[in-house]
């Protein structure tokens, strides 16, 4: 292997893969400093297992060539940028040798595409099953498929890859036309389809067979491009609502828009997502996912956008103030959890503990609820912090005099470019 032409296909396919944001990344700084192969700043982001374990994964792309001309994405055929390609062998080896360094725990492998979505599809596949059957692998992989593969490859993808995941690229099928036209929305969801199928029937199976294979038992995801094509936060969150039910996904990811390449059907450059945007996205997705709420009661026709001055359950209550007080005494458990500061687990502890006495202010606190929102919704056994008559407005403003979220930075741009 030669250590500096790999170590200069790492930098170019790292570097290109970092627009992906399926997996939460942070860059380790370990460094080697006898420049030998393997420095921890190079491609290594960090995922998070089920049990809230922190692993830490080596992301890149198999190549930057690809033959499609996406109009939103730095690896398009006509951007004129440096080309790079892994063999096979070389990112079995590069995994491996990162491995045994304890820089890593696992593989995030994605690609530009080669000549067609099978060609590319079958050489990530093959890492993956070297991986696994060669160097008896036990790490985690997550394989990106590619849109349009067969299903027998996406079927041996599964048997040996942790989590697949097909990205949708745009929110809306008419906003990939705009800057994808020679790809179709039904590439992307027919793997997912198969995917969806394959991974119930392979856990009925393992039910009745201890010994059948797994089948991408972390599940599959996707992610969205936000703010390159206009639409608004009701149809990306419609969008991702659609294909959590239909298609039983883990995560749907959504990454801002980053401007790096001039396009009239793009936004200008210089004009990133607003971070904040994003930070709503996700929380309104956990709303989804987690506290109960329908997609429809935190965004709508009448309220297309999510609040970027406030998150969004805080927004919904604003909206529902005829919803409280909550006695978190008497509520029941998916009441709590709609209450602004009042987290899932302090949710559940609320719960249990008020099964022994009545609870205040202090036993709240001691259980993680942020008393600065939760004081304006809830009643408790206590006089202390009683709720005043106020309206939406004031508690909104109150609330944004005392805290200051790290999100709110470089707001103004992206807000008006459609």
């Amino acid at each position: 292997m030669n250590e500096e032409r790999i170590t200069e296909k790492l930098n170019i396919l790292a570097d290109a893969a970092k627009y992906d944001v399926s997996c939460a990344s942070s860059g380790s700084k370990r460094k080697n400093e006898n420049k030998g192969l393997g420095n921890a700043s190079n491609g290594i982001c960090h995922s998070y297992t089920e049990d809230g374990r922190c692993v830490s994964l080596l992301k890149i792309l198999l190549t930057n060539h690809c033959i499609f001309d996406c109009a939103y994405c730095v690896s398009r055929k006509n951007n004129d940028i440096k080309r790079a390609a892994f063999t096979v062998q070389e990112v079995v080896d590069l995994t491996i040798n990162f491995y045994r360094r304890n820089y890593i725990e696992g593989l995030f492998l994605s690609s530009g595409i080669f000549k067609d979505a099978d060609y590319t599809m079958e050489r990530l596949v093959r890492v993956a099953k070297k991986l696994r059957t060669e160097h008896n692998f036990n790490g985690y992989i997550h394989l990106k498929s590619i849109p349009g593969a067969s299903d027998e490859l996406m079927n041996e993808a599964g048997l040996y890859a942790d989590r697949l995941s097909v990205n949708l690229e745009m929110p809306t099928e008419a906003g990939l036309k705009l800057l994808a036209p020679d790809k179709n929305q039904q590439d992307m969801i027919k793997p997912m389809g198969y995917l969806k199928n394959a991974i119930i029937k392979h856990t009925e199976e393992k039910k009745l067979f201890k010994k059948a294979p797994l089948f991408a038992p972390a599940g599959q995801s996707t992610q969205m491009i936000i703010g390159a094509t206009p639409e608004n936060d009701s149809e990306v969150l419609h969008s991702a609502n659609y294909f959590y039910k239909n298609f039983k996904l883990k995560r749907v990811y959504y990454s801002g828009y980053v401007p790096v390449l001039a396009d009239s059907r793009l936004p200008a450059l210089n004009t990133a997502v607003p971070m904040v945007r994003e930070n709503r996205l996700y929380q309104a997705d956990w709303l989804m996912r987690f506290y109960g709420f329908k997609v429809n009661e935190i965004v709508n026709t009448a309220q297309p956008h999510l609040d970027l001055d406030i998150d969004p359950k805080l927004g919904w209550a604003i909206r529902n103030m005829q919803a409280f007080p909550v006695d978190v005494n008497k509520a029941d458990l998916q009441m709590i959890l709609r209450v602004p500061g009042i987290g899932l687990l302090s949710a559940q502890k609320i719960v249990s503990a008020r099964r022994f006495g009545k609870l205040n202010w202090d036993h709240m606190k001691k259980m993680g609820v942020s008393l600065n929102r939760a004081k304006y919704f809830v009643t408790c056994n206590s006089n202390e912090f009683e709720r005043r008559d106020l309206t939406g407005s004031n508690i909104k403003q109150f609330i944004l005099a005392t805290s200051q979220s790290k999100y709110l930075k470089n707001t103004q741009t992206q807000l008006n470019l459609f």
